[in-house]
């Protein structure tokens, strides 16, 4: 059997406080059974106070998309980890593909957001990738190495234990394309193999997502890579029937190989 799984939605700049509220209603209906796995739900700044009040007596856990390596200040448009501590939030997204290339962020800067989440004792899920120029020019297993050894950087063994690694191919992100089960577990034990040297140590229960393009159709191949301890979920996780189709096949899966 697998390592625990972890589902992860990321809703980026969706869903109004109504679109949350009438959501989870449906989800929490619907979704009888607690599930084996980690479901984590990650929603726009603007709706974690309520999504607070939402999980509250449920399994689930609450994330956000990014935070900022400064306590306070003038940063206009930045959250801090004391604000995110707030609204009992205990993950949080580092390093998305869309912050790195959309918004310009570096694998430095990714860094100083890892550090700081560590140090504030949320958990981050550090996201890498490559783009398609870098796979086309068979450069991804070199990206992923570099973006882990730079983000990871004084970062200790112990911290690394209590993180979430995510792998998603930029050219996989949003697009309805996916990464082969052969790429896919190819990088995942390349980021295996990384966090391993990283840490001098033993990284086989650290858990490592797959995020691209996920879906209810696709899900049941992904189940089937070794490597593969969960899923970072954009679009799919939108539509509550959708994402409770690929816990509920997560699920039948973590009990057939019981």
């Amino acid at each position: 059997m697998k390592n625990k799984f972890y589902i992860a939605a990321n809703w980026k700049m969706n869903k109004t406080l109504k679109e949350c509220s009438e959501y989870m209603d449906y989800f929490t209906n619907l979704l009888l059974e607690i599930p084996e796995s980690k479901v984590i739900f990650c929603p726009p700044f603007s709706a974690l106070f309520t999504m607070k009040s939402l999980l509250e007596e449920t399994p689930y856990a609450l994330g956000a998309q990014n935070l900022f390596w400064e306590e306070s200040g003038a940063y206009t448009g930045e959250i801090s980890a004391e604000m995110l501590l707030s609204c009992s939030v205990t993950h949080v997204i580092v390093g998305h593909s869309e912050r790195r290339h959309l918004f310009g962020e570096t694998d430095r800067m990714v860094n100083k957001r890892v550090l700081k989440a560590l140090s504030s004792g949320l958990i981050p899920i550090l996201c890498i990738g490559e783009t398609i120029e870098q796979r086309n020019n068979n450069e991804t297993l070199a990206v992923l190495e570099n973006q882990l050894k730079i983000g990871l950087e004084s970062v200790s063994g112990e911290e690394i234990n209590k993180m979430i690694f995510a792998y998603e191919p930029v050219w996989a992100i949003g697009t309805g394309e996916r990464a082969t089960p052969d790429q896919i577990a190819e990088a995942h034990v390349s980021v295996r193999i990384s966090i391993t040297g990283i840490k001098m140590g033993n990284a086989d229960n650290i858990p490592i997502l797959y995020g691209g393009s996920v879906n209810s159709k696709n899900v049941s191949e992904l189940l089937k890579i070794k490597d593969v301890n969960g899923y970072l979920i954009g679009g799919a996780s939108l539509n509550a029937d959708e994402f409770i189709s690929i816990i509920q096949q997560t699920e039948n899966y973590i009990k057939e190989s019981e």
